[in-house]
């Protein structure tokens, strides 16, 4: 009896933050929050893993073989993903980006890379840039998504993949040799062996290099006239190279290809993928266009645009973190990616750093974006689709992996499952396949832990999307015991500031306010609900929880 009460509790109040999503998304809108990429709250999923729109497992492209554990196509797809934006999922995360692994054509058929047969669910074995996998949806089902997304002030990012093609198979032809190289493989000593070789074997590497005149594959051409739609690409490409000047070299056919889904369908931003295994001068060349791309799609599509933010880019380079600054250094050469097109890199430190206090991570973090990166960011993560060694890998610690990440100065990347303890650890599988089940949202319905989790990551997360101060504010600590902090985020004549105390105790608990909330002033601890009154500079609050985040009410 008591386990069910306690459920019908957890279902009510999950049902309460839905509702009351809605009405503090309105209260936004009154007070004009604006939207800070600096301060997103964003939300990674594996299109194949994340939910089935078609309540049905499909077979396409006659992939029928019987692939190891959890390396084939487990029936996630772009529909899925709209039908949980339809139900405010995201809303009642407080999540404002969601980034989708790769959704264009991948190789037909599987490899076995020693682990079993694979086939290209993950998204990173590009067969055709032009066209999307049917495995993952169609293109009007992109712009059901990115519409749906945008009528919720959600916004969309693709993952784009420029340094190589898919594996070649029996069925999946080798582009041809001016094209990619299908050796030497990386050896990492140095930037050549970094950038002008193969990631692993048979992956074979676009020459990114090379600025010389190239022609499309003949089993492209052959696909596209089989498609009917042959004129119609070779139309776009004359255009983009009359336009450009651009030589039709490998790497500016894909930049066009990859940019065409800005152009038509208005997404928001790009994670590049294997940033540093191209020549830096690409990824310009590649911001230049998803520039131009995204300011066409606004001037077409006036009625559809959200707003004057810019065109945003995330940078994946192994092993960077927030502690080198600016620069990543290859053992011969040092390269800067914010000078080369991007405005965010994915920082590999933080789940190491979320091993450390609060206020050694927020404040170190805090310094470092408004000095050495001030005007760019870092992307946060406590665990990822291809890193075997996350912060909570056994997730038990789901609520102090939610706190530190949706608290970090910097952009929270939630990645599917982070929210409801989804297990890392599945029985049968190799390699980073153990990182990729599918989402568990059968927990989500029946488990009290899981439950619980998700309800701290909603409230920490609406917190952090309701409050630009979170993710792109100035972090000052106010008190060490009890611990207290304030963060202040100004843009022109916006200003928004907040007070968080960490590790207190429950029931009844007085924190100092600062200088930032006066006397008099009405503030509300967006954790529990309640509302009080700021005395002497004190606020007392009454509650079960550890934490308070104060907002001017």
């Amino acid at each position: 009896m008591k386990k069910s009460i306690l459920l019908s509790i957890l279902s009510s109040t999950l049902l309460f933050s839905s509702c009351s999503s809605t009405k503090i998304k309105n209260s936004r809108e009154t007070t004009k929050t604006p939207f800070v990429w600096e301060g997103a709250n964003l939300y990674f999923l594996m299109t194949d893993r994340f939910n089935d729109g078609n309540q049905t497992k499909e077979t396409y492209l006659n992939r029928t073989k019987s692939a190891a554990k959890l390396r084939g196509f487990e029936g996630g797809n772009i529909k899925g993903v709209i039908r949980k934006i339809e139900e405010g999922y995201f809303e009642q995360l407080g999540i404002n980006a969601i980034w989708l692994t790769p959704i264009v054509e991948q190789i037909h058929d599987g490899v076995d890379e020693g682990t079993g047969l694979t086939y290209g669910f993950h998204g990173y074995w590009t067969k055709d840039w032009t066209a999307l996998d049917p495995n993952f949806g169609t293109k009007e089902d992109l712009a059901e998504l990115v519409t749906k997304a945008h009528a919720k002030g959600i916004r969309i990012l693709l993952d784009g993949v420029i340094n190589h093609t898919g594996p070649v198979t029996d069925i999946d032809l080798v582009w041809p040799n001016e094209w990619v190289r299908t050796g030497p493989q990386c050896d990492y000593k140095n930037y050549e062996n970094t950038t002008a070789c193969t990631l692993v074997k048979n992956l074979p590497d676009v020459l990114t290099e090379s600025n010389k005149n190239v022609e499309l594959p003949v089993f492209l051409i052959e696909k596209w006239k089989k498609e009917g739609r042959y004129e119609k690409e070779m139309t776009s490409l004359n255009a983009f190279f009359t336009r450009t000047g651009y030589p039709r070299a490998p790497k500016y056919y894909i930049i066009k290809w990859l940019t065409d889904y800005i152009l038509e369908y208005g997404i928001d931003g790009y994670r590049a993928d294997t940033v540093k295994h191209l020549d830096e001068l690409v990824w310009s060349d590649f911001k230049t266009q998803c520039d131009f791309a995204f300011a066409t799609w606004k001037k077409n599509n006036p009625n559809k645009v959200l707003d004057n933010t810019p065109f945003y880019t995330i940078a994946e380079v192994y092993n960077y973190g927030i502690s080198k600054g600016q620069v990543f250094d290859f053992p011969d050469k040092k390269v800067n990616y914010f000078e080369h097109g991007f405005n965010n890199m994915i920082n590999f430190d933080f789940k190491w750093d979320a091993k450390k206090d609060y206020e050694t991570i927020f404040s170190n973090y805090s310094s470092k974006l408004h000095n050495e990166l001030k005007g760019y960011s870092v992307l946060n993560y406590i665990s990822s689709h291809d890193d075997g060694s996350p912060f909570d890998g056994k997730r038990v610690k789901g609520i102090e992996a939610g706190t530190k990440l949706l608290l970090c100065p910097g952009i929270s990347q939630v990645y599917y499952g982070d929210e409801s303890d989804r297990s890392l650890v599945i029985d049968g599988t190799n390699g980073d396949a153990t990182l990729r089940s599918f989402m568990n949202w059968n927990a989500i319905k029946t488990n009290e832990k899981t439950q619980k989790t998700l309800l701290h990551w909603q409230k920490l997360g609406l917190f952090r999307q309701h409050h630009p101060a979170v993710g792109a504010g100035v972090h000052k600590q106010i008190s060490a015991l009890p611990y207290v902090f304030s963060r202040t985020f100004i843009k022109e004549n916006y200003t928004d500031t907040i007070v968080v105390g960490l590790d207190l105790p429950k029931g009844k608990k007085e924190i100092s306010a600062g200088t930032l909330f006066k006397n008099g002033d009405k503030v509300k601890d967006a954790y529990s609900g309640i509302t009080t009154i700021v005395e002497n500079g004190i606020v007392s609050i009454e509650s079960n929880f550890d934490l308070v985040l104060l907002e001017k009410n």
